[in-house]
Order: structure tokens, then C-alpha cells, then sequence
């Protein structure tokens, strides 16, 4: 079984992570799970959560699982690609998200995650596309 890095994961978190609630529950080479109490912050004019959030969390979740494995390899995750699916309103609730490796390369990770409610009824899902590169590297600076 994979070390499960969530409470460290809950103790760096900041930044946007922090303003959204967001509470690692599992967080490992394998799986990236996380979960959150849909607040006022989350919704749009018309009471449901914004789009923009599920991008946001579906982005969290497959970055932490692809920097868990970069960083095991003296490299760094940087995102590419994000496409999220849209697939069910919600306005209130606990949200619970879902990261998996689709393929995991020596210079890319393709990962796939879904959101669903507290039913369980998938609310959003997407794929995340990141590259991996030397921890040397400077971000944005040109290559040689």
C-alpha cells in the first residue's frame, strides 16, 4: 500500500486550496481524494457551484497526485491541460473529489478525476494533463 500523505497535504495547504475548504482525505501515488462543504464562496449568481471550482479542485487533485510522483524522481509537475465536464447542478451539500493516474510517463502524467455528491451521483469529471520537468529547471525560462 502507498503512503498516504493527506496530513501534510491539509498542513501546507494555502492559497486557493485554503479559501475553498478543501480537506485532503487520501493522498497517495496511486489516489488523490479530497472533500468540502459547498459554501457561498462556491456559488454562482444562480445558487449552484461555479464551474470554475470543479475545474479548480478536478486540477488540485490530479496535480497533488502528479507532484507526489514527480518529486520521487527529482522533478516537478506543471498542469497543461485541464478539461472539465460539467454533468449535474448543486447548491448545497458535501462535495467528495477523485484523482487517478490514467498513465503515468518519465515527462507527462495524464490524470482523471471525478466529483461526486453526497449521494454519490457524479456531479463533474475531467482529465489533467501535466509535465513533468527537472527540478533544476527554472519555470519559464527557455530551454537550452
Amino acid at each position: 500500500m502507498a503512503e498516504d500523505f493527506s496530513a501534510r497535504a491539509n498542513q501546507d495547504s494555502k492559497g486557493w486550496v485554503k479559501a475553498m475548504g478543501l480537506v485532503f482525505t487520501e493522498v497517495t501515488v496511486e489516489r488523490v481524494r479530497c472533500e468540502w462543504d459547498v459554501a457561498e464562496v462556491h456559488l454562482q449568481p444562480y445558487g449552484i457551484v461555479h464551474g470554475g471550482v470543479y475545474s479548480g479542485v478536478i486540477e488540485t487533485v490530479a496535480s497533488v497526485g502528479a507532484h507526489l510522483v514527480a518529486t520521487q524522481r527529482g522533478q516537478r509537475a506543471v498542469g497543461l491541460e485541464n478539461h472539465t465536464s460539467f454533468l449535474r447542478a448543486v447548491g448545497s451539500g458535501r462535495l467528495r473529489a477523485e484523482a487517478l493516474p490514467l498513465t503515468v510517463g518519465r515527462t507527462s502524467h495524464v490524470w482523471e478525476a471525478s466529483i461526486t455528491n453526497a449521494e454519490g451521483k457524479l456531479v463533474a469529471r475531467g482529465t489533467v494533463r501535466v509535465l513533468c520537468i527537472d527540478e533544476e529547471r527554472k519555470l519559464g525560462e527557455p530551454r537550452p
